[in-house]
């Protein structure tokens, strides 16, 4: 079975090992793949440089695992959460990584932009002067520049996608009332800009490729992380929702049974 590439987005990192304690950004989700016999590829980038520096270290880390896995001629299946749609797409089209991907696969990836980023950018870093501040502590911060709908729609016009590598996204949106106590701001300014969101990325920025769906999740449960305790039920699994879209990629990148994927 073609490896499968988790590549984690804005903020994030891959397995950290603290001890006996294993810490991993796709909680569950990659046992689960691994679980169905795909060799799994965890990534770790800077979490929050550019999409051009994180993309060439997305690639760095794919090559070097596959040297681990003794096939670095493999094609992978990459699944990249959030900001990390922008990099694989980055790596695809401008870093020669298309001969290695089969497919590109996003989840609740900001492809034209999230309006939060947009207001981050023009509230905290304009007015509060945050970006002077940042600058004089010496932290990368780029990729709050590069998500938002401006840059956005620029990287839409440089990056194109690449003949013979498919694209599939995955949506996620929920009600207000269902969000994160700490994204209510953000999903009320997403949603008065593009309607339904998952509370950093709006169901209308998040379609790129062949969509396969929207989630009934927030942004952080797409990665089966929930902060809404008070609920009285617990959440669905998410583990569900990937199963199944592993099951969909997964037979359209097969060489035989690609034709049946409409």
């Amino acid at each position: 079975m073609l490896p499968v590439v988790l590549h984690h987005g804005l903020f994030g990192s891959g397995d950290i090992q603290l001890g006996p304690v294993k810490l991993s950004y796709f909680r569950g989700i990659d046992r689960a793949i691994a679980a169905r016999g795909h060799p799994l590829i965890i990534t770790r980038v800077h979490p929050s440089s550019s999409v051009a520096n994180r993309a060439r270290q997305l690639k760095e880390s794919i090559f070097r695992q596959l040297h681990i896995l003794r096939n670095p001629r493999e094609k992978v299946i990459l699944i990249a959460h959030s900001m990390g749609g922008l990099d694989a797409r980055y790596a695809v089209a401008k870093l020669g990584l298309a001969e290695h991907v089969a497919a590109v696969v996003t989840v609740s990836c900001p492809h034209h932009g999230s309006p939060f980023a947009d207001w981050i950018v023009k509230n905290l870093g304009q007015r509060l002067r945050g970006i002077q501040l940042v600058k004089f502590l010496g932290l990368d911060l780029r990729a709050i520049d590069d998500v938002t709908t401006s840059r956005c729609a620029e990287f839409n016009q440089r990056v194109r996608d690449v003949g013979g590598v498919k694209y599939f996204s995955v949506s996620a949106a929920c009600d207000r009332s269902d969000i994160a106590p700490f994204a209510l701001l953000s999903h009320r300014i997403i949603y008065n800009a593009e309607g339904d969101n998952d509370g950093l990325v709006s169901v209308k920025s998040s379609i790129w490729g062949q969509h396969l769906g929207v989630w009934p999740a927030d942004h952080w449960q797409t990665i089966n992380r929930r902060y809404r305790f008070e609920r009285p039920n617990p959440a669905e699994s998410i583990l569900n929702h990937w199963m199944t879209m592993l099951d969909q990629v997964t037979a359209a990148t097969s060489p035989d049974r690609g034709s049946t994927m409409k």
